[in-house]
């Protein structure tokens, strides 16, 4: 086997381990640091997935982003939102960037909007529609009075996300990493 084929295939079982360890953080994060809420409940779990966004490659973050919340889901008792939670949380990572050499920049703060915005509408018309058995303005509106738990959501999860990323630019996370 040539050199360049085991570099390749090192590289792709790093990031293969770096997104399980991303999935187990974010299971870990939603399952066990939450609070139950209406619907559902409020955790950090986001800023891991951010956080994964931002060192991972997207497919990768992807990946890591879903597993973890889906298993959260499934395995804290809110199997019925990890449809939701699959396509909710694999796309939130395609508004961060990992090409910068720090996980903190003016891109993956602003990231933060949208993504909230994500999280928000998606499960709300999850909520509303899906859960609800079919379109009603009824329960769609009574699904969106969960914002304010969503807001929580994002602000803790941000901070988190913050943190960790001032912390890891600070140690020089990626150049060692080399993901």
């Amino acid at each position: 086997m040539s050199a360049t084929a085991t570099h390749s295939r090192t590289e792709k079982l790093r990031r293969i381990t770096a997104a399980g360890l991303f999935a187990a953080l974010v299971y870990v994060f939603t399952a066990y640091l939450h609070i139950p809420t209406g619907a559902g409940y409020t955790h950090a779990g986001d800023g891991l997935i951010y956080l994964a966004a931002c060192i991972l490659p997207t497919p990768y973050a992807m990946a890591a982003g879903a597993i973890g919340g889906a298993l959260a889901d499934g395995l804290t008792g809110y199997p019925v939102w990890i449809p939701a939670t699959v396509i909710i949380k694999a796309v939130t990572v395609a508004f961060f960037s990992n090409k910068s050499e720090k996980i903190l920049n003016l891109r993956n703060i602003l990231a933060i909007i949208p993504s909230g915005i994500l999280c928000i509408a998606g499960y709300s018309i999850y909520e509303g529609v899906v859960m609800a058995g079919g379109f009603s303005m009824a329960a769609l509106t009574a699904a969106f009075t969960q914002t304010p738990s969503y807001l929580v959501q994002i602000g803790t999860s941000s901070l988190l996300f913050v943190a960790a990323a001032l912390f890891l630019d600070r140690v020089g996370f990626k150049k060692k990493i080399r993901l």
